[in-house]
């Protein structure tokens, strides 16, 4: 008996292991089975290769977010009683001073400094001295600032000794992507010591990826609601948008196959001998010794795309000639030899000077309202399609600014994958060219919400920190109160009456003590 009992208990066991070693195949072949589910559909998502238009000529997909870039937590107004001045001098482009404004003012609101107007340089490219004034709208500008930090004109005098004195403000040269604690540190020290700071020259200053979104909601505040231009660049820009819809829906190309870019780039084989002299000579120039392999810097996308690269690829998209494209683009290197294959492609092409009816582009072919205007009509274009994106001031900017306006779509062609296909199609192995262009079109991103990636800027995705949800399940990405601006105005209201309050107290003693 007890051996009998031993072998039922062995048998037991053995059943038991059976069933414990079944359940776990069972499990695995789940597992296995889920797996070759999401990799077939994987698969599929990732040879996809038809881009479906009319969905390109809508917004790109939501998601459920929208741009809110007003604050979310205590965010105090600025106080009467600052630090000190703070001037800064912003060099560059008219996008890459955009940039420097927007760090500037972040710049004020850490220092609790009172910000001059910025002063924008007189680009040695666009000879233009309007400054500020001449391109912003400046009592928009300080309007719409005005729960965040001050703004002046320009430092007053100060009265030492009974007499008035110009407050001078010592010169600082920020480190290239300064940290917060720069500013908290060794240009608040300087700030206390002299009354005022200049920091100069001003571009990329300050650190991009800072650890405190209401900072970068600050950033976006600046960029996507108080930079904007004055109304007679805001006009033209409307009518000339006007004129292109009045025929139907356009796209807007910036077409950066330009001097300095190809200089830039190191991309010179394609042009003729003296092009490439010339080329070479304004790289030596204008930027650092590099050796670059023209063959090398091509097979990984590290050339400009040429024009009529650009139309073969919106072809290959579905695009046809009745497209009408708006161009965005300096004067072209190489001329009119490389904008032909382009145009016998799409030949309802326009650009600010063929649009504007009035005139004012003509007379002002120096100043930097054609860069101005044409950031307007990409920025309300249907579509969106940078060359580029790489150091381009411009593209990354409307990037961001499209994103902000609504997840407008945007075609950002993968230079990188596409390299291999012209390259093959230039040495003649043109078989499954416009297949293979659209497989690598149809996974790029046209504009919905996506995470920051370096080298992702801020200014080109400022999600999710400018964007929020009405029925997030995280609460860092709810939406703020709809009546957030009415508690900043009270705010600042409150501010101002303790202010007088203490002015009224300080003159009351004054009169007892006489």
């Amino acid at each position: 008996m007890a051996q009998r009992r031993r072998q039922l208990k062995q048998l037991s066991g053995g059943m038991k292991g059976m069933i414990g070693k079944l359940i776990i195949a069972a499990i695995v072949l789940v597992i296995c089975t889920f797996s070759l589910f999401a990799s077939r559909s994987t698969i599929r998502s990732t040879t996809r290769t038809e881009v479906d238009l009319e969905e390109l000529w809508q917004t790109a997909p939501s998601d459920g977010w929208k741009p809110s870039s007003s604050p979310r937590s205590d965010w105090p107004p600025p106080p009467s009683q600052t630090n000190g001045y703070l001037r800064v001098r912003c060099n560059g482009g008219l996008n890459q001073q955009r940039t420097a404004i927007c760090n500037a003012v972040l710049a004020a609101r850490i220092l609790n400094a009172t910000l001059v107007l910025p002063e924008l340089d007189a680009n040695s490219y666009w000879h233009d001295d309007s400054g500020f004034q001449g391109i912003y709208d400046v009592e928009h500008f300080i309007r719409t600032l005005r729960y965040d930090i001050r703004i002046v004109d320009s430092i007053p005098d100060i009265r030492k000794n009974g007499k008035s004195k110009k407050l001078k403000a010592v010169q600082m040269n920020p480190p290239r992507d300064a940290p917060i604690s720069w500013y908290t540190s060794v240009a608040l020290e300087k700030m206390k010591q002299h009354g005022a700071i200049y920091l100069t020259p001003f571009s990329h200053r300050l650190a991009e990826e800072i650890d405190n979104p209401e900072y970068q909601r600050l950033r976006c505040r600046v960029n996507y609601h108080a930079l904007r231009f004055k109304p007679h660049i805001m006009e033209l820009s409307n009518a000339i948008v006007s004129k292109l819809r009045a025929e139907g829906r356009f796209m807007a190309i910036h077409l950066r196959f330009e001097m300095d870019m190809l200089a830039f780039a190191g991309c010179f084989d394609i042009f003729n001998p003296k092009e490439q002299t010339e080329l070479k000579a304004y790289r030596e120039k204008n930027f650092a010794p590099k050796k670059l392999v023209y063959s090398e810097r091509r097979a990984i996308g590290k050339c400009p795309l040429t024009p009529e690269e650009v139309g073969l690829i919106l072809r290959a998209m579905g695009f046809d000639n009745s497209t009408r494209i708006y161009l965005a683009a300096g004067d072209l290197y190489g001329g009119e030899r490389f904008m032909k294959p382009f145009r016998s492609l799409f030949p309802r092409l326009e650009n600010h000077k063929t649009a504007d009816t009035s005139g004012q582009l003509a007379k002002n072919t120096n100043g930097m309202l054609g860069s101005a205007v044409d950031y307007m009509v990409c920025l309300l274009a249907d579509i969106f399609m940078p060359t580029y994106d790489g150091p381009s001031n411009f593209a990354n900017n409307l990037l961001g600014h499209r994103l902000y306006y609504g997840f407008r779509t945007i075609i950002r062609p993968d230079r990188k994958a596409l390299a291999p296909i012209f390259i093959d199609r230039e040495k003649g192995q043109s078989a499954g060219f416009e297949e293979a262009v659209r497989r690598v079109m149809a996974q790029t991103s046209f504009g919905g919400p996506h995470k920051r990636i370096t080298p992702e800027s801020f200014y080109t995705n400022s999600w999710p920190e400018c964007f929020c949800q009405m029925s997030a399940k995280n609460s860092a990405h709810k939406c703020p109160p709809e009546n957030t601006m009415e508690i900043l105005n009270s705010q600042l209201e409150n501010e101002a009456l303790n202010d007088l309050s203490a002015i009224q107290s300080n003159f009351t003693s004054a009169g007892d003590r006489r």
